[in-house]
């Protein structure tokens, strides 16, 4: 009996995916709670498990769609159980068995030896016989899949799905330069991504365009961002602060904090400033349902930090920030980081932000206007840091000035409230002393 398998409900509101990428074929015997495929929903990455055992008997969607819940992903038939052989056939197979390791024995050919590992012994398995390219002497026919040959040239090209094959066309890409990382060596949407700046781009001469589509990770920023911008009335503001002290501070306990395995950045000083300042100006630290016509404070700490990950803008949550110490927070850091980093920060890790913090000063950036990590309300970036004559004390002296954008949703709050807060940030980071002198 058939079983159509449709996407579940993954929860926090998801309606839809992307597949990207599937981890059997069809034929495969899979058991239950075995992953299925991946799949990109609001920029995690997901296995879906298999809900019972069966053989793929049929993939309903292809590398790079997009999937909505209820959906059938795939179809999985029961498996058949193999009659067995007459007593006498069995008998006749088992001395012909026999009489076939005699003679390999006999010949000088030593038998497969196991594979030793933690848990036992299991049998070395069979080499997979290679596809033989068409027209091969000796080559059976229809020995190469016909989606793995160019239409018309009889030339072997690589496995590749019919959306890949489409794309590849389209950018004068030959598929038989590029090497697959799907099962059995199929080449992904990704495969091909990679390979572009190295095969060239369309054909079509000088000012020839090439398109791109919006997959995974870049489609659900280029949603969010633009759904931030129409929702809410943001507004940014900018200032510059004298932060001397605090680089003095790290540079003197980055050994001690390093012998602990945990790399100090600046950013967890910014944070415990900006969590002191939250508390006296709460209307920040906020989210605005629009439909209850409400400003929802919050009560926690919650600060989503963006983080640059090769497939595009990350921003997983780091919890309870008034909890957490400076190092407790530098190793929150590097560890989601490194999550987001690797594709395999959980969707729990990414959700529940009361405010956002961006560190673009990292990459040489100075002032920006950042776009609001909707439902928040408020994003504070940092730029560079750089040596400047600076007034300290009376005296014109060259300090590290380290410069700041807070963007806000006018809606929540207005400009004066959102110039107090900054200010109060301003101070903080100024006397790092505060920070330990105020509780939380």
């Amino acid at each position: 009996m058939a079983f159509d398998f449709k996407l579940p409900d993954l929860g926090e509101g998801i309606a839809e995916v992307e597949l990207r990428r599937w981890l059997v074929a069809e034929g495969d015997e899979v058991r239950e709670h075995q992953p299925l495929l991946e799949v990109e929903t609001d920029k995690a990455v997901v296995e879906v498990p298999s809900p019972r055992s069966g053989v793929v008997s049929g993939l309903r969607h292809e590398e790079g769609e997009t999937v909505r819940v209820g959906e059938v992903l795939l179809t999985l038939a029961e498996r058949q159980a193999e009659p067995a052989p007459p007593q006498s056939q069995a008998q006749g197979q088992s001395q012909s068995q026999a009489q076939g390791q005699s003679q390999s024995q006999g010949q000088g050919q030593a038998a497969r030896p196991a594979s030793v590992g933690i848990v036992g012994s299991l049998p070395e398995a069979e080499e997979e016989p290679q596809p033989a390219a068409a027209g091969v002497a000796g080559a059976p026919a229809g020995a190469v899949p016909s989606a793995a040959v160019a239409a018309g040239s009889g030339e072997f090209e690589g496995l590749a799905t019919p959306m890949v094959r489409k794309l590849a066309r389209e950018r004068g890409v030959d598929l038989r330069n590029i090497k697959g990382s799907g099962p059995r060596g199929c080449i992904r949407p990704e495969d091909l991504e990679r390979q572009l700046p190295a095969a060239g781009k369309v054909m079509g001469g000088a000012g020839a365009e090439e398109r791109v589509p919006l997959r995974g990770l870049r489609r659900t920023i280029a949603r969010n961002v633009a759904a931030s911008q129409r929702t809410t009335a943001f507004v940014t503001s900018m200032e510059e602060v004298d932060i001397t002290d605090i680089f003095e501070m790290r540079l003197r306990e980055q050994g001690e904090v390093e012998s602990r395995g945990t790399h100090l950045t600046f950013l967890p000083f910014f944070m415990k400033a900006v969590q002191h300042a939250l508390k006296e100006h709460p209307l920040l630290n906020a989210s605005i349902d629009d439909e209850a016509q409400e400003l929802v404070l919050k009560r926690h700490y919650h600060f989503g930090i963006a983080v640059d990950t090769p497939e595009g803008l990350m921003v997983p949550v780091i919890r309870d920030v008034d909890r957490k110490s400076i190092i407790e927070l530098a190793q929150a850091i590097q560890e989601l980081g490194r999550k987001a980093r690797e594709r395999s920060i959980a969707l729990d890790e990414l959700r529940g932000s009361s405010f956002t913090i961006t560190n673009y000063g990292h990459f040489g950036g100075t002032f920006a206007t950042p776009i609001i990590n909707w439902p928040d309300v408020a994003i504070m970036g940092f730029g560079r840091i750089v040596e400047r004559p600076w007034v300290h004390r009376g005296q014109i002296v060259i300090r590290k000035i380290l410069p700041l954008s807070l963007t806000f949703d006018h809606r929540a709050t207005d400009g004066a409230d959102a110039a107090r807060f900054l200010g109060k940030v301003l101070r903080y980071l100024e006397d790092p002393a505060l920070l330990f002198l105020d509780c939380g």
